[in-house]
């Protein structure tokens, strides 16, 4: 079975999606972290981040894969790990505009239904999963909280990791970001029609565990 948790930033989606793909023994794909190697190939070659094409050709040309021996999965760019360089404030704002690229979206759309096919026990997060990648999933999450609590929760994670960071700056990254992930031509965050929304704003991340594997429990054969 494929489980899709798709959200805003912010929202928790990489650590429940991994938690429950732990506790239910499925694989964990974070497709997140697929336009966030993107973005630091980007950033390593000096790209303009505004120059779409430029992008594009670099997404071509970059090499993403998995280490599935490792839980959760490793990242590979182009046959190194990055996992560590993934979350940095840079990649972060990088990876905006790399996910706005629709050439990108279609060849990362590809690679993970590509996934999905090899392996189908998958809890996979993102922004499309239930709406573009596996439209047919049979248990759809789409997680959301306020974006004052989200940007919250992300100066917790980046203080956590020794970044410098304005609480304000991030939330204004926040809805930009938002802004963006809506209303984008290719893939734009909406919530599938068929998706039970969890507002985990007043929720422990414990809490939203327990509340997706009852879910995922109900629809299981």
């Amino acid at each position: 079975m494929i489980i899709t948790i798709d959200g805003p930033a912010g929202t928790g989606k990489s650590s429940v999606a991994r938690t429950v793909a732990q506790r239910l023994g499925y694989d964990f794909l974070d497709t997140g972290a697929m336009y966030r190697a993107v973005a630091l190939e980007a950033l390593r070659r000096n790209a303009d981040l505004e120059d779409a094409r430029e992008l594009g050709y670099i997404a071509r040309l970059c090499r993403i894969e998995f280490d599935w021996t490792q839980q959760p999965p490793g990242v590979l760019l182009n046959g190194a790990p990055v996992g560590h360089a993934l979350r940095s404030a840079d990649v972060t704002r990088a990876a905006s505009y790399v996910a706005v690229v629709p050439a990108i979206r279609q060849k990362l759309v590809e690679e993970q239904q590509r996934i999905g096919r090899q392996r189908p026990n998958l809890v996979t997060e993102g922004r499309d999963q239930g709406t573009v990648v596996f439209p047919d999933a049979r248990c759809k999450i789409y997680l959301d909280a306020t974006p004052e609590e989200r940007a919250r929760r992300r100066v917790a994670q980046l203080r956590a990791r020794g970044e410098v960071v304005d609480y304000r700056e991030i939330l204004e990254q926040i809805l930009s970001r938002d802004h963006r992930d809506s209303t984008r031509a290719v893939g734009p965050l909406a919530i599938p029609p068929d998706a039970r929304v969890i507002d985990t704003t007043k929720m422990t991340e414990q809490q939203v565990v327990e509340e997706i594997l009852r879910l995922v429990r109900a629809v299981q054969p």
